[in-house]
């Protein structure tokens, strides 16, 4: 009876054992399966469609990797439908330099403004994961290098397109565009913004850089979030202005910078989009130096955002430093 109830005993102890070992090693499988990685896209967009969050940025000489989230936490891809790129090199203009990406729907097509070989381009596809194509592929109608597309439309619903002019520094144009965004309209160009003020040059550089425009309107107020400083420099930082038209005259926040190096502990703050959350809140994505002694990869970052509203005048804009946050993206491991 002893020998059985040893037997017995020794028997429980060994599956135990194995239990336990299929448990560490199912945790361990677990725990490798959800890995993540810092997500490192610079310049970058998200787009909100349909409960799913697109982001977009610079990163490759091949076009434009695109990334998704239901909760703006978790992030998986490259998931674009052509190796993950949602556009690929050959399918729209450029070979090289595909930068700063904005995704938006119009007369029920996604589309997509973007730089390549320091032009502007618009492409469209049937979906945010692409193909973003062209059918005649070519740059919009240009007078010298441009990037940094911003494509908005206004109460009315006429088009303008902020882009960014390397003319005597990096400079910020509006120009109104057709209907159908093939090109924009001749004559209509004009300025808004160059880097003026301290902060957006604070190493006196003589090529002074502002870009990176996202517009957007509340009330009567037009308002630009733009970057200013080169983005090698420490000091690349956002701020914004105000106008009574999209064609300005612009008024620059007397508070700029609104994101920078002081407000969230990291170099190289700035070139990103502002977006809303299915819940209504603002926050904007951006990009970050890799390191406090490397530039790139430049990785991405979340920071929320607060509008503040008062009467007869712009509304007051403000970013939570605490709320920042590095996007990550899941690995296979």
């Amino acid at each position: 009876m002893a020998n059985k109830v040893f037997l017995l005993t020794a028997v429980i102890a060994i599956l135990l054992c194995i239990s336990l070992a299929s448990f560490v090693k199912s945790k361990n499988k677990n725990q490798s399966a959800t890995q993540t990685s810092p997500m490192l896209q610079a310049d970058p967009t998200i787009f909100y469609h349909q409960g799913t969050y697109y982001l977009y940025g610079t990163s490759s000489d091949d076009g434009f990797l695109v990334y998704q989230s239901k909760d703006l936490k978790s992030w998986s891809g490259p998931v674009g439908k052509q190796k993950g790129y949602a556009l690929l090199k050959r399918d729209a203009f450029g070979d090289k330099g595909f930068w700063a990406p904005q995704v938006f729907t119009y007369k029920n097509k996604f589309y997509m403004a973007y730089t390549a070989n320091e032009q502007i381009a618009v492409a469209q596809s049937d979906s945010p994961l692409g193909p973003f194509k062209q059918n005649s592929i070519k740059p919009i109608t240009s007078t010298g290098k441009q990037i940094d597309p911003y494509i908005f439309f206004d109460s009315n619903g006429k088009p303008y397109l902020y882009y960014v002019k390397l003319q005597e520094g990096n400079r910020i144009f509006v120009s109104a565009m057709d209907t159908e965004l093939r090109d924009i309209i001749p004559g209509t160009a004009k300025e808004c913004l160059s880097a003026t003020a301290r902060w957006e040059n604070t190493e006196s550089r003589s090529w002074p850089v502002a870009e990176g425009p996202t517009v957007f309107k509340i009330g009567k107020y037009y308002f630009m979030m733009y970057s200013a400083n080169d983005y090698r420099s420490k000091d690349y930082a956002v701020g914004y202005a105000t106008a009574l038209s999209p064609t300005g005259p612009w008024n620059k926040f007397e508070g700029n910078p609104i994101i920078s190096r002081t407000t969230v502990n990291q170099n190289g703050t700035g070139h990103g989009d502002l977006f809303k959350d299915e819940a209504g809140r603002c926050h904007y994505v951006m990009h970050t130096h890799f390191s406090d002694t490397k530039v790139s990869p430049r990785k991405t970052g979340l920071i929320d955002l607060t509008i503040s509203e008062q009467n007869n005048a712009p509304a007051i804009l403000k970013t939570d430093g605490a709320s920042f946050k590095f996007l990550n993206v899941s690995v296979k491991p």
